[in-house]
């Protein structure tokens, strides 16, 4: 049963909804009307492959949705990516487990964590926004699911990636290096030719995690938030952090408030800041698009960059740090 017709058969659209005072009403009085602007995709790092795909079928007309999904699968498919997708580092039990999570301009979303055997999650993770009436599905649960839509499993620990997961175990030390291992994560924005915004995320997670961790790209909110009338956020890096201060909503919201995309990255790194004493010892980085096209980018350490396609140009920028 489709989502909306399980919530319209339930009698639940719209029951129980309270809104706070002051929260919802900001549109109109703090986001004017602009010149659309040109499509345009941004990516965290600089995934260039997945940019150009996502790209160009937006100048196609294809919708920010359908881009965002078709960027993603692009590394999810990259066997010499070993943070996303088929390929992807194994945890220190030598599992892959992959999450991602798609977002639509409607507000709609799909999630998967802890899926085995599955090349695209973020394409189970759509199936999960679009066919059922949940948001999150995990684990045995996501896989069973995914097979039942059609999906075909596959062993997804390439021989390179056990080979370093082996020599990995000889030590079986755990450090997370800042912007090696920690670039764990493909979070994709799409601003299409209508003016909607749609995102996705995608990942294996940390190298060598313990067995069941899951990190922020899954989580709506933290790795990914989209709210069509405001913009879209993604971060990437340690996830752990990202998800204590649910840092894509923070700077969606900040957005909400009047501030640029900029300036609300920088906002949300600095809430990273005073919540982990720790900080100097991880990376953390956002990257944010409003409606009217404008980016914004921050990070705690120096090294993270964006891709970006606008106008069949397809550039790489180093973001501003905090450190």
């Amino acid at each position: 049963m489709k989502r909306r017709n399980f919530i319209k058969a339930a009698g639940i659209s719209g029951a129980g909804v309270t809104l706070l005072p002051g929260t919802y009403n900001l549109h109109a009085s703090t986001f004017k009307k602009q010149d659309k602007p040109s499509p345009i995709c941004i990516a965290t790092w600089n995934f260039h492959e997945a940019s150009k795909t996502a790209g160009e079928l937006l100048y196609k007309g294809v919708s920010a949705l359908d881009a965002a999904e078709q960027g993603v699968r692009v590394e999810e498919a990259n066997l010499n990516n070993t943070t996303v997708g088929n390929g992807g580092a194994p945890d220190r039990d030598g599992n892959v487990t992959l999450d991602a999570c798609i977002m639509s301009p409607e507000g709609e979303c799909g999630s998967v964590v802890y899926l085995k055997e599955i090349e695209h999650p973020v394409s189970v993770a759509r199936k999960v926004m679009e066919e059922t009436p949940h948001v999150m599905l995990a684990g045995e649960g996501a896989f069973q699911f995914a097979i039942q839509q059609g999906f075909k499993p596959k062993n997804l620990l390439t021989k390179e990636s056990e080979e370093k997961w082996k020599k990995w175990l000889e030590k079986k030390e755990y450090k997370p290096i800042i912007n090696i291992e920690n670039h764990d994560t493909i979070g994709m924005l799409c601003l299409d030719e209508k003016g909607d915004i749609a995102g996705a995320c995608t990942t294996s997670g940390l190298a060598y995690k313990m067995n069941g961790r899951v990190g922020d790209s899954p989580i709506i909110g933290s790795g990914l938030y989209i709210d069509n009338e405001i913009g879209g956020a993604v971060a990437t890096g340690m996830g752990e952090a990202i998800m204590k201060s649910v840092s894509s909503f923070l700077i969606v919201e900040l957005m909400r408030q009047g501030k640029s995309p900029q300036e609300a990255c920088e906002i949300a790194i600095q809430r990273i800041v005073k919540q982990n004493s720790n900080y100097k010892d991880f990376q953390v980085a956002l990257l944010a698009l409003g409606k009217n096209g404008e980016v914004g980018s921050y990070c705690l350490h120096k090294g993270f960059t964006f891709v970006k396609y606008q106008d069949n140009k397809n550039t790489n920028t180093p973001s501003q740090s905090y450190l």
